[in-house]
């Protein structure tokens, strides 16, 4: 217990938890927002297309206001993690890696730029095997793709690692069945 709060004193508001917090609840807005925007045949009965986002926005604005309500009780960091200092190197890595999955996703294709990501995020929180990272987000990345696009059918972003192994397998296949 802190000393404000066995003085009978309120705790102090939380205010990084707080701005948390109303992102989050502004990020629920947005899917709402987008929600309202999906059109709906006449032929859907009860279950439509817009189910699934409408349950996505009531669970973010629960937690957004949780969040929220921590907050203002607060915070829910220890005292000895609101002292931490932010260590800006590692920072700087975790936001390399999600601005250059951006820049490299249209020339490269959804598997390179995400290899790229997942090493320098890795490396961002501590990791200091990059071959070891870079084949494990190669792998992660394939499956990824692939999952979308094969057994969903929707395309992410081939580029030149997807067209290869695209024209790999139909060559294998055309081979095999034919």
């Amino acid at each position: 217990m802190s000393i404000s709060e066995e003085d009978g004193a309120h705790p102090r508001v939380a205010m990084p938890e707080l701005l948390l917090g109303i992102g989050f609840l502004a990020c629920a807005g947005a899917v709402l927002w987008q929600t309202l925007a999906i059109p709906v045949s006449p032929l859907y009965s009860k279950v439509g297309p817009k189910v699934f986002p409408y349950i996505t926005f009531g669970g973010m604005l629960v937690l957004a206001l949780l969040l929220i309500l921590s907050a203002v009780r607060g915070g829910w960091q220890q005292e000895e993690e609101k002292e931490t200092p932010t260590d800006w190197r590692s920072m700087s890595f975790v936001v390399a890696g999600l601005v250059a999955n951006l820049v490299l996703i249209q020339p490269l294709g959804f598997t390179a730029a995400s290899v790229v990501m997942f090493t320098l995020v890795c490396y961002g929180f501590g990791s200091r095997r990059p071959i070891r990272d870079a084949l494990l987000g190669l792998v992660l990345a394939l499956a990824a793709y692939f999952g979308f696009a094969k057994a969903l059918g929707v395309n992410i972003g081939a580029g030149i690692i997807e067209n290869q192994l695209n024209a790999a397998i139909a060559a294998l296949t055309g081979t095999i069945g034919g």
